[in-house]
């Protein structure tokens, strides 16, 4: 006999078990079930190489209200201020915490202890865990979707949330497209040491082959993202760790120290992507399942979380039917502006300072150094890092 549920979470990730734990928080009588493929281990070890992504102030307000961020943890590292430059041309802009009155502009956290700390908190939490399972079918039906999980237990729900990534096998399954669009980039990802340590001070650098962040993580690392063309990462990962360092500190210059290690580097084609829908039969789709940006501005994660975050509220507050298509319709205006917005502005900003044009040049050191002389000009930058939104619109 199938389970009946009010929610079911595809997907025990970051963005699926934030969603999952958010719910539970804000609408504590609804039943709620996630389903995750992969099975989570206990046997973590604290590595040189662990990957990280950005959050926003915003999103670490958000998760700290929630009881699901510890600022203190030691896989966490504050960014104080980032300083944002084009190569080769003489506009530069800074932007710090103090200037906004708040502790920092965001946190770097590393992703595989924060993952088990929040998969740790969904099986504390009253929500029925199906790990390691997957999604075989999903039936329609007016009051219910119907889904079959690889094992064979079955479970009815009123709303389906998917976030289980990219590559999302439950929006194939339900035939929602996922449109991409490939940049001529691929990114190469790595963490790296520099002399003297970070000072939670974060680093933005535009090149004529592509952009390149360094974000300040515990222990004194930076990890970097450096987008180039698809030839030139080929060539960057063939090369010895001292020949990579000598190449990274020509391109970035010592404005962060002197580079001193490079772990395992790693690298991955870049494209810009989105579902052709937020929304199917009683269905949301959420995270990496429904958009896909460039890492450069570090507003993946952060998106996603603003997925969460209107879902959570408009379950507590809408007066529709939960999962209904008045629901799920409210669900995707909420959610369209700020994604397209996001999405728009991160492939405007990369194909702009991706270009060797001189008038283009010059109005950017124009633009970045007018920025950074007049604070009215910096704040929407800021706000922006800070992930200060509300439903859609940009504060």
């Amino acid at each position: 006999m199938a389970k009946q549920f009010d929610v079911v979470v595809i997907g025990g990730g970051l963005a699926g078990a934030s969603c999952a734990l958010s719910i539970a928080k804000t609408n504590p009588s609804l039943t709620i079930a996630v389903v995750e493929a992969n099975q989570v281990t206990g046997d973590y070890h604290p590595s040189f190489d662990d990957r990280s992504i950005a959050l926003a102030q915003q999103s670490v307000e958000y998760l700290q209200r929630l009881n699901l961020f510890d600022k203190n943890a030691p896989y966490t590292a504050a960014i104080k201020k980032v300083s944002v430059s084009d190569r080769g041309h003489f506009g530069k802009a800074h932007i710090n915490c103090d200037e906004f009155a708040k502790p920092s502009l965001g946190y770097v956290v590393e992703v595989n202890p924060f993952g088990r700390a929040l998969y740790q908190r969904l099986t504390q939490a009253s929500i029925s865990l199906y790990c390691p399972d997957s999604v075989s079918t999903i039936k329609q039906n007016l009051n219910n979707n119907e889904i079959t999980l690889q094992s064979g237990e079955q479970l009815n729900t009123k709303l389906l949330v998917i976030a289980d990534g990219a590559q999302s096998p439950t929006r194939k399954l339900l035939g929602l497209r996922f449109n991409t669009q490939p940049y001529e980039q691929g990114a190469i990802i790595a963490n790296v040491e520099v002399e003297g340590g970070h000072n939670n001070h974060a680093y933005e650098r535009f090149t004529e082959h592509g952009p390149m962040a360094l974000l300040p993580m515990s222990n004194n690392r930076y990890s970097l993202v450096w987008c180039m063309t698809k030839q030139q990462v080929e060539q960057h990962t063939a090369l010895s760790e001292s020949d990579f360092l000598n190449a990274l500190q020509s391109a970035f210059g010592y404005r962060a120290g002197q580079f001193t290690k490079v772990g395992t580097r790693t690298s991955y084609p870049l494209v810009y992507g989105q579902a052709e829908s937020l929304t199917a039969h009683r269905t949301v789709v959420i995270g990496n399942a429904a958009h896909a940006i460039h890492p450069i501005a570090g507003q993946g994660f952060n998106l996603g979380l603003r997925d969460v975050q209107v879902l959570s509220d408009l379950i507590a507050t809408s007066k529709n039917e939960l999962g209904c298509y008045a629901f799920t319709r409210e669900y995707s205006q909420k959610r369209s502006s700020d994604i397209n917005t996001v999405m728009t502005l991160t492939d405007a900003l990369v194909r702009l300072f991706s270009n060797s044009s001189r008038v283009l040049a010059l109005g950017r050191s124009i633009g970045l150094f007018s920025m950074d002389l007049f604070p009215a000009l910096k704040a929407p930058l800021a706000k922006q890092l800070m992930g200060q939104v509300k439903q859609g619109r940009h504060l």
